[in-house]
């Protein structure tokens, strides 16, 4: 559901100017716009059209949810639906999302919303998380969550202190981008886990040139080192559809790469 807009749309406006590092005549610029037109908007001297709206939240790149909040906050009626994975209409993406996740198989692949809860998981990603605390595991999993908190995977994590603060550098670029209250609780309270709100540099794995964050996780068939890709829909004018990623991990090196196909294959020939 779409949060109702309780300020003028040219707080929005200025606020997401702002955000982006962006002065009023650079983004008048951006809009093909005057500087004195967009002053006036951000004040609230002139109201602006719903194109126009639609229009300088395009050029700042704000989020359909938050597209819809100054569409209200103007005046207008939102534009942007928002389903679930379960409506009708949302089939195709639904078994676009299926076939890139059994896809990916024998290699962990899992699909997540804005906030890190997990929608779908191939069954390679389902093995990787065994054995964590059974309360991790309850739905909505947050995947997150699951990663670094004590009694989850960071136990596992060869690379934990790495990894923790690729997680969180991550997280706070998202913060940054989307303004989420709700991310910003999460960051907060994956920093009061052990390390996680330390300043000192992570120790960079020298194998991958620097120029990667690999996961290396210790499992009961060894060490497995992966690499991750992250994947979005190219075009959505769904709320829920432009949020959702899909986080694909692919093997580090080739004894991860065995150990995965020979895991897979025993569990079909079981």
């Amino acid at each position: 559901m779409t949060s109702v807009a309780a300020r003028p749309v040219g707080d929005y406006l200025r606020e997401w100017r702002q955000r982006r590092r962006l002065s009023q005549l650079e983004l008048a610029t951006e809009a093909e716009i005057s500087a004195r037109h967009l002053s006036f908007l951000e004040t609230g001297r002139s109201l602006p059209s719903r194109d126009m709206v639609l229009h300088l939240a395009e050029r700042l790149d704000v989020p359909l949810r938050e597209r819809n909040v100054m569409l209200v906050a103007a005046g207008y009626a939102p534009v942007f639906p928002e389903r679930t994975l379960q409506d009708p209409a949302l089939a195709a993406a639904r078994q676009a999302i299926d076939a890139l996740l059994a896809s990916h198989e024998p290699y962990p692949a899992l699909a997540i919303d804005r906030h890190w809860t997990l929608l779908s998981a191939n069954t390679a990603a389902a093995r990787l998380m065994a054995g964590a605390d059974a309360e991790l595991l309850k739905p909505p999993v947050n995947v997150l969550r699951l990663s670094l908190n004590p009694k989850g995977l960071a136990p596992r994590i060869v690379n934990l202190a790495e990894w923790r603060a690729h997680l969180i550098e991550r997280l706070r670029r998202q913060i940054d981008v989307t303004a989420d209250a709700v991310l910003g609780e999460l960051l907060h309270e994956l920093c009061g886990y052990g390390g996680g709100a330390s300043s000192a540099p992570p120790s960079i794995d020298r194998r991958y040139a620097g120029i990667i964050v690999p996961l290396r996780l210790r499992t009961e068939t060894g060490v497995l080192s992966f690499l991750s890709t992250t994947t979005v829909f190219g075009t959505p004018v769904d709320i829920l559809l432009s949020e959702i990623a899909l986080e694909t991990f692919f093997p580090a090196d080739e004894e991860t790469a065995r150990a995965l196909r020979e895991t897979a294959s025993s569990l079909r020939g079981a």
